[in-house]
């Protein structure tokens, strides 16, 4: 579903009260304004945008303390019937499911070999469990990744990434690919105790490649075993 432009202060006041100081903070707003006033511009030229609700992810948060895991991603995917809002995640009834998420299923059926994944598509169920699907660009239009690349999207995600690190309750960063490893500078890894799990991103044009290759990383089974000795319920993947 494509994203309406009016709805997009709407959808970030609505968002829960956790992030209504950073959001609303005097640098933000302006961002966030100057982002509404390019979005509203290119629909006035007949731009498709996606995805309805760019903010999704974050309105699962009540609490930062609540989120476990942090998954990045660079931004939606940017076919029609494909972004939901979260990162590497695709809308229920979506037709095929696109080259990373493909990948990211095969890595986890060989972790879990006993489960079944293919069907894997809205990672909602990943959301309710306490993983944050993060994106670093929030909106895309139909059939150009990285358009709305340096609106202002990367300044907002990434004072979020900074507010996270800053949570003194330890969390798992994920970071897939080169452009997610250059968030590692916001994360307080050694300060909060926080795990990062770097790999290749999961698109097939790196995601064998060595020395980081996404295919056998583990990720899925490091982050449950860490959560556990961190006295915290794993992820149902």
């Amino acid at each position: 579903m494509k994203l309406l432009s009016k709805n997009l202060i709407g959808f970030i006041e609505r968002l829960p009260d956790v992030w209504h100081e950073i959001m609303f903070s005097y640098d933000n707003i302006r961002t966030l304004l100057c982002i509404n006033k390019f979005i509203e511009a290119r629909l006035l030229d007949g731009a498709t945008i996606y995805p309805f609700n760019p903010t999704k992810a974050l309105h699962r948060i009540s609490s930062i303390s609540d989120i476990k895991i942090i998954i990045l991603g660079q931004d939606p995917y940017h076919g029609n019937g494909q972004a939901n809002g979260f990162a590497f995640s695709v809308l229920e009834n979506c037709q095929k499911l696109p080259p990373s998420l493909r990948n990211i299923c095969k890595e986890l059926s060989i972790e879990y070999p006993s489960r079944e994944f293919v069907k894997l598509s809205n990672l909602d169920c990943w959301a309710n469990q306490g993983v944050l699907l993060l994106n670093s660009i929030l909106t895309v239009e139909e059939g150009q990744p990285l358009s709305h690349k340096k609106i202002g999207w990367e300044i907002i995600t990434d004072s979020i990434i900074k507010l996270i690190s800053d949570d003194d309750s330890p969390k798992v960063f994920m970071l897939w690919g080169n452009y997610a490893q250059s968030k590692d500078v916001l994360i307080s890894s050694t300060k909060n105790n926080h795990l990062i799990l770097k790999a290749n991103h999961p698109s097939p044009l790196s995601a064998c490649k060595k020395p980081l290759p996404f295919i056998g990383c583990n990720h899925f089974k490091i982050a449950n075993e860490w959560l556990i000795n961190h006295r915290k319920k794993p992820i149902i993947w």
